[in-house]
């Protein structure tokens, strides 16, 4: 048999497997929430990818040279959060395979916040990397080599991701796909922030199909009852 494939099926096997365990152990492990599971958005636009949407390294094909161009030319005005989500979870993985990319990208979402500091949808990019390439280092320091082995650089050390992520939820009002998306960043770092974020996005769900189909579908949202009334 192929030595690479079986090599390939292995590196895919142990990459379901740590997601899993992740998914299970969720409420005590600082686990990649933002990571292990692809957001769902419909027909909408974001940046190329593979058919398998969960995939964790994208499409081989990509020229991370243009990354920074197309993550910022998808991020306007008129994006919606749950496709900003995917878009930036996109490239906060392809930006692994240049640490000079994903720090000049980071950078770049830093100059929107700075040029307009009552952007709301620019604060919540630049928190929203950040808190990403956060968790794909924790992945790496715990062993997952599907980026590279070793830790790997971030870019967002540092950086309080989820600060810029309430600063939006309030300069909005009212959002329930940014409550999602500040659910997921506290899964492990405080369960009354993250309940408060899960009970807002679930009530909004209510209104918002494909924000239910996604809290539906993602096991990292360990809504409690109490969230839920």
């Amino acid at each position: 048999m192929n030595t690479k494939r079986i090599s390939a099926r292995s590196s895919r096997n142990a990459i379901a497997v740590l997601c899993a365990i992740l998914v299970i152990a969720a409420p005590v492990l600082a686990g990649p929430p933002l990571i292990c599971h692809a957001i769902n958005i419909g027909s909408a636009q974001s940046l190329a990818w593979t058919t398998n949407t969960n995939s964790l390294t994208g499409r081989s094909d990509f020229d991370v040279a243009k990354l920074i161009p197309e993550t910022l030319a998808l991020l306007t005005p008129s994006t919606p959060v749950l496709v900003r989500m995917e878009t930036l979870r996109r490239a906060a993985i392809y930006a692994q395979s240049d640490t000079s990319v994903a720090k000049r990208l980071l950078l770049s979402l830093k100059s929107r916040v700075q040029e307009n500091e009552n952007d709301a949808l620019g604060q919540f990019d630049f928190g929203y990397l950040a808190e990403c390439y956060k968790q794909i280092q924790w992945a790496r320091s715990k062993g997952m080599t599907v980026w590279g082995s070793g830790p790997g650089s971030n870019p967002a050390v540092g950086v309080d991701g989820y600060a810029s992520v309430k600063k939006a939820i309030q300069m909005r009002g009212q959002d329930p796909e940014m409550e999602f998306a500040a659910a997921l960043i506290t899964v492990t770092s405080s369960q009354q922030d993250h309940d408060e974020h899960a009970r807002k996005a679930v009530a909004g769900a209510k209104e918002d199909a494909l924000l239910a189909s996604n809290i539906e579908g993602n096991g990292f949202i360990a809504v409690t009852e109490t969230a839920r009334n």
